[in-house]
C-alpha cells in the first residue's frame, strides 16, 4: 500500500476542511489532476496501480489514536473530530482514467468529501511512478544530498547571527519520492539539525516524530470563495474574515497569490494586517514579494519584527539561505521546502521530479481560478472567467 494512514497528509487540509465544514458544508466542487512537465514514461501506464491505490485509500478510516492526536491540537474542534470519526472517502467521488498517454484524475462531489483526495492522489502517483526506477541508486544519491544539506545547516552555527533565527520546515509530502523516504529525511533533519529544523506539514510524521505540524491555508480555500455568493471583488476579504472567526488568533499566516500580491495587499488592510501573524509566498520573485510585504506593514505603521514572512515556492536550501540573509534582520521568517527536501535523488533523467498538482477548478457549478504571480502556475479551465477575474482585480495578463 502507498497510503496506510489518513493522517499521512498536510495539516492545511485539516484546517481548511474544518473551516469549510463549519461555514459552507453544502459546497459542491471539482478537483483535477495535472502533470506540468514531461515524465520519463506515459503516466497512463500507472492507471491500474493508481486505481488499486485509490481503492485502498477509500477503505481507510481514522483510527482512535489518530483522532486523539488531532483533538490534542487546540485549533481543532470537537465536532470536527466527530465528523472525522464517521468519515470515509467515497470511491464513486473520484475517477482515474487514461486519456492517450496522459493520466486523468477527477474528484467531484461535496467539497467536504472530495477536498481531502488531493494530497493522497499526488503522493500515490509520485510513489508509483518512481517505483519503476532503480531504488538503490536513488536512495544512495538521496542520502548523499541529504547529508550535504544537514552540513549546510550545521555550518550556520559558525556564521554571524541575524536578529531573527533561520527556521526550516518540511513541505515535501505531495511530491515526495516515497513515504518511507520522507520519514527518513524528516527524522534526519530533526535529529541532526534541531536548532533550525522546526516542523513538517505531514501530520503523521509530526505525530510520530514529536514535531510541530505546520500549515494554515492553501489556494483552494480562497478560490472556493469565488463561488460562494459574495461579490467577486470581495472574495478574499470574505475568506480571510471567515478564517479569523474560525480560528480566532491561531493559524495566522495568510496566502497572498490567489489573484496576485498587489490585489491581495489592496484587501489586506489594517484590520487583517493586525489579526494575521504574517504572509506566505508561493509564486513570483520572492525578494520583490518580501519587499512589498515589508513596505505594506511600514505604510500601516506595523512593526515588521512582530510579523513573519514564510517562503514556500520551489525552494532549495541555498535559495532559502539567500532569502534569510536578505530579510533576517528585518522580520521573522520561515522556509517551507518541498520537492528539494523529499525528492532530490540525483541527476539521472528518471530522477527528475514530476511537477504534478491537483487543483479545484469548479465550485457550485462555477469556474474558480488562481491568478498566480508566476504565469505557469495560473490554473483555470474557463478562459472567460479568467479574463473576468483579471478585469475585476486589474491583473494584466503576463
Amino acid at each position: 500500500m502507498v497510503i496506510t494512514s489518513l493522517l499521512d497528509t498536510d495539516l492545511y487540509k485539516f484546517t481548511m476542511w474544518q473551516a469549510l465544514l463549519h461555514r459552507h458544508p453544502q459546497t459542491q466542487s471539482e478537483y483535477r489532476f495535472v502533470c506540468r512537465n514531461q515524465p520519463q514514461y506515459p503516466l497512463a501506464e500507472l492507471l491500474p496501480d493508481v486505481n488499486a491505490a485509490l481503492d485502498e485509500l477509500c477503505a481507510l478510516r481514522f483510527r482512535p489514536d489518530e483522532l486523539d492526536y488531532l483533538a490534542s491540537l487546540r485549533f481543532i474542534k470537537s465536532d470536527f473530530i466527530d465528523f472525522l470519526r464517521l468519515f470515509q472517502f467515497q470511491r464513486n467521488f473520484i475517477e482515474a482514467r487514461a486519456e492517450g498517454e496522459h493520466l486523468s484524475i477527477i474528484a467531484r462531489g461535496p467539497q467536504v468529501h472530495v477536498m481531502g483526495f488531493e494530497i493522497f492522489v499526488l503522493a500515490i502517483v509520485n510513489e508509483l511512478y518512481f517505483r519503476r526506477f532503480d531504488a538503490a541508486a536513488a536512495l544512495a544519491q538521496g542520502r548523499q544530498r541529504l547529508a550535504a544539506k544537514v552540513r549546510q545547516l550545521q555550518d550556520l552555527a559558525q556564521q554571524a547571527t541575524l536578529r531573527h533565527p533561520f527556521e526550516l520546515f518540511d513541505f515535501g509530502l505531495r511530491r515526495r519520492y516515497s513515504g518511507p523516504w520522507q520519514r527518513e529525511v524528516v527524522q534526519t533533519f530533526a535529529q541532526q539539525a534541531p536548532q533550525w529544523f522546526k516542523g513538517t506539514s505531514n501530520v503523521l510524521l509530526a505525530r510520530d516524530l514529536n514535531l510541530v505540524p505546520i500549515g494554515t491555508m492553501a489556494h483552494e480555500y480562497l478560490q472556493t470563495y469565488q463561488a460562494l455568493g459574495v461579490r467577486l471583488r470581495d472574495f478574499q476579504k470574505a475568506a480571510l474574515e471567515d478564517w479569523v472567526q474560525e480560528y480566532r488568533g491561531d493559524l495566522g499566516i495568510a496566502l497572498t497569490d490567489t489573484v496576485g500580491m498587489d490585489a491581495f495587499l489592496a484587501d489586506f488592510d489594517l484590520y487583517f494586517a493586525k489579526l494575521f501573524d504574517g504572509l506566505r509566498h508561493d509564486s513570483g520573485d520572492p525578494v520583490a514579494w518580501g519587499e512589498k510585504a515589508l513596505a505594506h506593514y511600514a505604510r500601516l505603521r506595523i512593526d515588521a519584527h512582530t510579523k513573519r514572512l514564510v517562503f514556500s515556492d520551489g525552494l532549495t536550501l541555498e535559495r532559502a539561505l539567500m532569502l534569510y540573509r536578505h530579510f533576517g534582520d528585518r522580520t521573522q521568517l520561515g522556509f517551507g521546502i518541498g520537492t528539494n527536501l523529499t525528492n532530490d535523488m540525483g541527476d539521472a533523467p528518471e530522477m527528475k521530479p514530476l511537477n504534478i498538482v491537483m487543483k479545484v477548478v469548479r465550485a457550485n457549478g462555477q469556474p474558480v481560478a488562481k491568478l498566480s504571480d508566476t504565469p505557469g502556475k495560473t490554473l483555470c479551465d474557463d478562459a472567460t472567467f479568467l479574463a473576468y477575474l483579471r478585469q475585476v482585480f486589474n491583473v494584466k495578463e503576463s
